[in-house]
Protein backbone atom coordinates (compact mmCIF):
# COMPACT_ATOMS: atom_id res chain seq x y z
CA UNK A 1 0.00 0.00 0.00
CA UNK A 2 1.01 3.66 -0.57
CA UNK A 3 -0.29 6.58 0.98
CA UNK A 4 0.53 10.63 0.48
CA UNK A 5 0.10 12.24 3.05
CA UNK A 6 -0.23 16.34 2.62
CA UNK A 7 0.24 18.71 5.52
CA UNK A 8 -0.88 22.67 6.55
CA UNK A 9 -1.49 23.71 3.15
CA UNK A 10 -3.60 26.69 4.48
CA UNK A 11 -5.57 27.59 1.59
CA UNK A 12 -2.77 27.89 -0.97
CA UNK A 13 -4.48 26.15 -3.85
CA UNK A 14 -1.33 26.62 -6.15
CA UNK A 15 0.52 24.82 -4.12
CA UNK A 16 -1.71 21.87 -3.26
CA UNK A 17 -2.23 21.47 -6.69
CA UNK A 18 1.73 21.42 -7.81
CA UNK A 19 1.85 18.33 -5.36
CA UNK A 20 -1.10 16.58 -6.79
CA UNK A 21 0.86 16.51 -9.95
CA UNK A 22 4.02 15.80 -8.64
CA UNK A 23 2.26 12.86 -6.95
CA UNK A 24 1.13 11.57 -10.10
CA UNK A 25 4.42 12.00 -11.81
CA UNK A 26 5.23 9.74 -8.63
CA UNK A 27 2.53 6.67 -9.91
CA UNK A 28 -0.25 8.01 -7.73
CA UNK A 29 -0.96 6.29 -4.28
CA UNK A 30 -3.84 3.98 -2.89
CA UNK A 31 -4.95 7.45 -0.91
CA UNK A 32 -4.18 11.12 0.46
CA UNK A 33 -4.52 11.98 3.33
CA UNK A 34 -4.61 15.89 4.54
CA UNK A 35 -3.43 16.23 8.71
CA UNK A 36 -5.27 19.47 8.73
CA UNK A 37 -4.16 23.27 8.46
CA UNK A 38 -6.81 22.92 5.35
CA UNK A 39 -7.59 26.63 4.52
CA UNK A 40 -6.88 29.59 6.81
CA UNK A 41 -4.54 31.99 6.33
CA UNK A 42 -4.65 31.54 2.77
CA UNK A 43 -5.83 33.16 -0.78
CA UNK A 44 -8.08 30.47 -1.97
CA UNK A 45 -9.49 28.72 1.13
CA UNK A 46 -12.86 27.80 -0.17
CA UNK A 47 -11.22 26.35 -3.42
CA UNK A 48 -9.04 24.14 -1.75
CA UNK A 49 -11.74 22.43 0.06
CA UNK A 50 -13.40 21.90 -3.41
CA UNK A 51 -10.05 20.47 -4.63
CA UNK A 52 -9.91 18.32 -1.30
CA UNK A 53 -13.26 16.69 -2.11
CA UNK A 54 -12.87 16.78 -5.32
CA UNK A 55 -9.78 14.24 -5.02
CA UNK A 56 -11.22 12.16 -2.48
CA UNK A 57 -8.78 12.64 0.21
CA UNK A 58 -9.09 12.02 3.83
CA UNK A 59 -9.02 15.31 6.05
CA UNK A 60 -8.11 15.62 9.82
CA UNK A 61 -8.97 18.52 11.68
CA UNK A 62 -5.67 20.64 13.04
CA UNK A 63 -5.52 23.89 15.40
CA UNK A 64 -6.19 26.20 12.65
CA UNK A 65 -9.52 24.16 10.92
CA UNK A 66 -10.88 24.11 15.22
CA UNK A 67 -10.20 28.20 15.25
CA UNK A 68 -12.97 28.49 12.59
CA UNK A 69 -15.46 26.86 14.16
CA UNK A 70 -14.42 27.38 18.17
CA UNK A 71 -15.50 30.74 19.79
CA UNK A 72 -14.09 30.58 22.84
CA UNK A 73 -10.49 29.96 21.18
CA UNK A 74 -11.11 32.46 18.27
CA UNK A 75 -11.76 35.31 21.36
CA UNK A 76 -8.21 34.57 22.88
CA UNK A 77 -6.33 35.77 19.42
CA UNK A 78 -4.95 38.38 18.47
CA UNK A 79 -6.78 41.09 16.62
CA UNK A 80 -5.35 40.45 13.05
CA UNK A 81 -5.98 36.58 13.48
CA UNK A 82 -9.67 36.85 14.83
CA UNK A 83 -10.14 39.04 11.44
CA UNK A 84 -8.45 36.55 8.77
CA UNK A 85 -10.80 33.77 10.61
CA UNK A 86 -13.84 36.02 10.31
CA UNK A 87 -12.88 36.33 6.71
CA UNK A 88 -12.30 32.88 5.85
CA UNK A 89 -15.81 31.50 7.75
CA UNK A 90 -17.24 34.10 5.11
CA UNK A 91 -15.44 32.92 1.88
CA UNK A 92 -15.67 29.40 2.37
CA UNK A 93 -19.92 29.63 4.06
CA UNK A 94 -21.53 28.20 6.60
CA UNK A 95 -21.61 24.53 5.01
CA UNK A 96 -18.47 23.72 5.00
CA UNK A 97 -17.57 25.08 8.63
CA UNK A 98 -20.25 22.11 9.55
CA UNK A 99 -17.66 20.05 7.35
CA UNK A 100 -14.64 21.31 9.18
CA UNK A 101 -16.20 20.89 12.98
CA UNK A 102 -17.32 16.67 11.62
CA UNK A 103 -13.34 16.46 10.66
CA UNK A 104 -11.72 13.53 12.88
CA UNK A 105 -9.23 13.97 15.06
CA UNK A 106 -6.84 11.26 13.69
CA UNK A 107 -6.79 8.18 11.00
CA UNK A 108 -5.48 4.86 10.95
CA UNK A 109 -4.50 3.29 8.00
CA UNK A 110 -3.50 -0.30 8.05
CA UNK A 111 -3.78 -3.81 10.30
CA UNK A 112 -3.41 -3.37 13.67
CA UNK A 113 0.26 -4.70 13.79
CA UNK A 114 1.38 -2.22 11.06
CA UNK A 115 -0.82 0.87 11.80
CA UNK A 116 0.23 3.98 10.10
CA UNK A 117 -1.35 6.68 12.02
CA UNK A 118 -1.91 10.54 11.25
CA UNK A 119 -2.38 13.18 13.03
CA UNK A 120 -1.93 16.63 13.04
CA UNK A 121 0.72 17.86 15.83
CA UNK A 122 0.92 14.79 17.77
CA UNK A 123 -1.24 11.63 19.07
CA UNK A 124 -2.77 13.43 21.73
CA UNK A 125 -3.79 17.24 20.95
CA UNK A 126 -3.83 19.41 17.72
CA UNK A 127 -1.50 22.13 19.02
CA UNK A 128 2.09 20.86 20.92
CA UNK A 129 4.51 20.38 18.82
CA UNK A 130 7.25 17.83 18.41
CA UNK A 131 10.13 19.19 17.41
CA UNK A 132 13.03 17.17 15.70
CA UNK A 133 15.06 16.74 18.90
CA UNK A 134 12.12 16.21 21.16
CA UNK A 135 13.39 14.79 24.64
CA UNK A 136 12.30 11.42 25.84
CA UNK A 137 9.60 12.93 28.70
CA UNK A 138 8.07 14.64 25.80
CA UNK A 139 7.76 11.73 23.51
CA UNK A 140 6.94 9.63 26.21
CA UNK A 141 4.20 12.16 26.87
CA UNK A 142 2.56 12.74 23.92
CA UNK A 143 3.49 9.11 22.03
CA UNK A 144 4.52 6.76 24.71
CA UNK A 145 1.11 4.61 24.52
CA UNK A 146 0.80 4.95 20.43
CA UNK A 147 0.30 1.73 19.33
CA UNK A 148 1.30 2.46 15.50
CA UNK A 149 4.25 1.71 13.96
CA UNK A 150 4.75 4.75 12.13
CA UNK A 151 3.06 8.03 13.64
CA UNK A 152 2.72 10.91 10.69
CA UNK A 153 1.63 15.03 11.82
CA UNK A 154 2.49 18.62 10.31
CA UNK A 155 1.73 21.81 12.27
CA UNK A 156 5.59 22.15 12.80
CA UNK A 157 6.12 22.93 9.21
CA UNK A 158 9.84 21.00 9.35
CA UNK A 159 10.02 17.78 7.14
CA UNK A 160 12.26 14.95 9.34
CA UNK A 161 12.17 11.50 10.06
CA UNK A 162 13.25 9.95 13.67
CA UNK A 163 13.21 6.28 14.62
CA UNK A 164 11.83 6.29 18.19
CA UNK A 165 11.29 2.68 20.11
CA UNK A 166 10.46 1.31 17.06
CA UNK A 167 8.39 3.62 15.62
CA UNK A 168 8.65 6.08 12.65
CA UNK A 169 8.03 9.42 13.56
CA UNK A 170 7.72 11.63 10.56
CA UNK A 171 6.64 15.47 10.30
CA UNK A 172 5.61 15.89 6.27
CA UNK A 173 6.05 19.64 6.79
CA UNK A 174 4.31 21.74 4.78
CA UNK A 175 1.83 22.25 1.04
CA UNK A 176 1.20 25.71 1.45
CA UNK A 177 3.59 27.14 4.11
CA UNK A 178 7.07 25.80 4.08
CA UNK A 179 9.32 27.22 7.23
CA UNK A 180 12.64 24.89 7.01
CA UNK A 181 14.31 27.36 4.60
CA UNK A 182 13.31 26.06 1.45
CA UNK A 183 10.71 27.58 -0.56
CA UNK A 184 9.14 24.74 -2.26
CA UNK A 185 6.22 22.91 -0.91
CA UNK A 186 6.88 19.61 1.16
CA UNK A 187 4.57 16.10 1.85
CA UNK A 188 5.39 12.44 1.82
CA UNK A 189 4.64 9.07 0.68
CA UNK A 190 4.32 5.96 2.65
CA UNK A 191 5.01 2.67 1.41
CA UNK A 192 3.56 -0.15 3.43
CA UNK A 193 6.44 -2.83 4.37
CA UNK A 194 6.30 -6.28 6.39
CA UNK A 195 7.00 -4.87 9.74
CA UNK A 196 6.48 -1.33 8.86
CA UNK A 197 6.54 1.76 6.76
CA UNK A 198 8.68 3.00 4.30
CA UNK A 199 8.51 6.98 3.94
CA UNK A 200 9.74 9.33 1.05
CA UNK A 201 9.43 13.35 1.34
CA UNK A 202 8.63 15.18 -1.93
CA UNK A 203 9.62 18.50 -2.29
CA UNK A 204 7.79 20.62 -5.39
CA UNK A 205 8.17 23.85 -6.24
CA UNK A 206 5.19 26.31 -6.47
CA UNK A 207 5.19 29.99 -7.53
CA UNK A 208 5.79 31.79 -4.32
CA UNK A 209 5.26 35.07 -6.17
CA UNK A 210 2.24 34.75 -7.57
CA UNK A 211 0.89 33.35 -4.02
CA UNK A 212 1.96 36.36 -2.52
CA UNK A 213 -0.23 38.23 -5.47
CA UNK A 214 -3.48 36.43 -4.69
CA UNK A 215 -3.06 36.95 -1.04
CA UNK A 216 -2.58 40.77 -1.85
CA UNK A 217 -5.65 40.90 -3.78
CA UNK A 218 -7.74 38.68 -2.20
CA UNK A 219 -9.32 41.06 0.84
CA UNK A 220 -7.72 38.77 3.37
CA UNK A 221 -6.91 41.07 6.64
CA UNK A 222 -3.37 41.96 7.24
CA UNK A 223 -2.35 40.14 4.11
CA UNK A 224 1.42 41.87 4.55
CA UNK A 225 1.95 39.92 7.48
CA UNK A 226 1.03 36.86 5.83
CA UNK A 227 3.21 37.54 2.65
CA UNK A 228 6.04 38.34 4.67
CA UNK A 229 5.75 34.85 6.71
CA UNK A 230 5.49 33.11 2.88
CA UNK A 231 8.48 34.39 1.58
CA UNK A 232 10.66 34.07 4.27
CA UNK A 233 9.62 30.42 4.49
CA UNK A 234 11.50 30.05 7.83
CA UNK A 235 10.98 30.00 11.56
CA UNK A 236 12.25 33.45 12.79
CA UNK A 237 13.41 31.94 16.16
CA UNK A 238 15.23 29.14 13.85
CA UNK A 239 16.64 32.14 11.69
CA UNK A 240 20.64 31.00 12.94
CA UNK A 241 20.03 27.32 12.40
CA UNK A 242 18.18 27.35 9.05
CA UNK A 243 19.91 29.31 6.25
Amino acid sequence: MRFAVFSDVHGNLLALDACLADLESQGGADGIAVAGDLCLDGPKPKKVLLRLEEIGAACIRGNKDRYLFDEAVAETLAPAERARIAWTRREIGEQWLSWLRELPFALRIGEDDNQLLIVHANPKNDDEHIWPDADEGVLERLAGDEPATAIAFGHLHLPYVRMWRGRLLVNVASVGLPKDGDPRACYAIFTERDGGWQVKHRRVAFDVKKVATQLSDCGIPESTELIATLRRHRYKRLKNSIP
